[in-house]
């Protein structure tokens, strides 16, 4: 078999892996991507820690991949959860750890570990990794023939694998290059939105600004107030409206703003149930019963959150604690249980994790992630109009769709 020219767009997770794979199939492959230190956005995932994948079965990814899940059932199969473990920790030597949630992570807790272990990988294996931006896939007759980059080089190629990402943290290289060249091939370009995105929400929340809460629960509700999503953990108010590790997961359920309204629900005692909070309500307020309402709930609550609590409650600031009324104080704990904010919209999909939308799926081949518009075409990653919930799905997905393409641009 004569060894096949291919070239990488995009030096992501997905066209990391697939450069390597591909190269180890017997591929002579280049790997184009604009910064010089390859895997800029997989350096910050995770909080800098980098959620390699989720311990679980193929079918457990699927169900948590809410739009075109069955898309992926071959990629999942041919590099499962289970594969990622080993290739990383067999392969490339890096020891991973499993924490809450099955999310796994390296051990050094360093997501630099995953990157530099990829790149020191490519270069073993003789990847020529090239700095640059590509801005065309060129064809002839129909099928690929090479790579056009900025400064005019043209890259010849029998197989193009492009990996460019979505429009998520355009600072590291995502900006939406893989659906412009895409697109002028005859590609169908689902239009791109964040997933894993903070929420603009109602004017309360700038009273709010640099919140953070934490340990609170919270439920999201449609716009026939329906619960369809709930969670625990950390909140951050912003002068923009919601952020913060719940919201961010929270945003991906949120999936049709055009059509709906939502709203977040944050129970702020979500350890105390209705009766063994009022029983804490009756307990301080018989310790400041001669205070002003306004002036008792240092204990309770943070300092900034006071104001607005009060202004829910409907309860005078000035009223002395020992004349507040049953019905008052049951208004209160409503307030702490059920402490609602309008979202009016997601944030732009720059300000996202990840980005939803992309290639149409239907044009693009699952066993192989081959075009089925244009010969010797390939894609792989975020730029597929596939993606997940928070856990490690996403970068899972990277891994599974770039091995296929990798595999399948030297094969076919």
């Amino acid at each position: 078999m004569d060894e096949k020219q291919i070239v990488i767009i995009g030096g992501g997770a997905a066209g990391m892996i697939a450069a390597l794979t591909a190269a180890r199939q017997g591929g002579s492959v280049t790997l184009v991507d604009k910064n010089r230190t390859l895997g800029r956005k997989l350096r910050i995932t995770g909080k800098g820690r980098c959620n390699v994948t989720n311990d679980c079965s193929e079918a457990e990814v699927l169900k948590n991949v809410p739009c075109n899940g069955r898309f992926l059932y071959s990629a999942l199969s041919q590099l499962s959860p289970s594969d990622v473990k080993a290739f990383f920790q067999d392969d490339l030597g890096v020891p991973l750890k499993t924490e809450r949630g099955n999310r796994v992570f390296p051990q050094s807790d360093r997501a630099d570990d995953i990157g530099d272990a990829l790149t020191k990988s490519l270069r073993r294996e003789g990847v020529a990794i090239r700095t640059g931006r590509a801005v065309a896939v060129l064809t002839k007759n129909g099928t690929v023939s090479g790579v056009k980059l900025e400064n005019g080089t043209h890259l010849p190629a029998d197989r193009v694998v492009l990996c460019t990402g979505g429009m998520s943290y355009p600072a590291t290289g995502s900006t939406g290059d893989g659906y412009r060249m895409a697109k002028a091939l005859g590609h169908t370009i689902v239009a791109p939105r964040g997933s894993l995105v903070p929420l603009e929400a109602e004017e309360c929340c700038k009273s709010l600004q640099g919140l953070s809460l934490r340990n609170i629960g919270i439920q999201v509700k449609n716009q026939q107030g329906k619960v369809f999503y709930q969670d625990f953990g950390e909140l951050l108010f912003t002068h923009f409206g919601l952020s913060g590790p719940v919201i961010l997961s929270a945003s991906a359920h949120m999936r049709h703003f055009e059509q709906e309204q939502y709203q977040v629900i944050i129970d702020l005692k979500p350890a105390l149930d209705d009766e063994t909070l009022d029983a804490r309500l009756l307990r301080d307020f018989r310790e400041n019963s001669n205070r002003d309402f306004q002036n008792s709930l240092g204990s309770l609550l943070p300092k900034k959150l006071i104001p607005e609590v009060i202004r829910r409650s409907g309860i005078p600031p000035e009223t002395k604690i020992h004349d507040i009324t049953r019905e008052q104080r049951h208004s209160l704990l409503r307030v702490l249980k059920h402490f609602a904010v309008q979202i009016i919209r997601p944030r732009p999909v720059r300000d996202a994790i990840i980005t939803s939308g992309g290639i149409q799926v239907s044009e693009v081949n699952p066993s192989t992630m081959a075009s089925k518009l244009i010969p010797g075409l390939y894609f792989a990653g975020e730029l597929l109009d596939v993606d997940a919930y928070t856990g490690g799905f996403n970068l899972q997905i990277a891994w599974a769709t770039g091995y296929t393409a990798g595999c399948w641009s030297v094969w076919d």
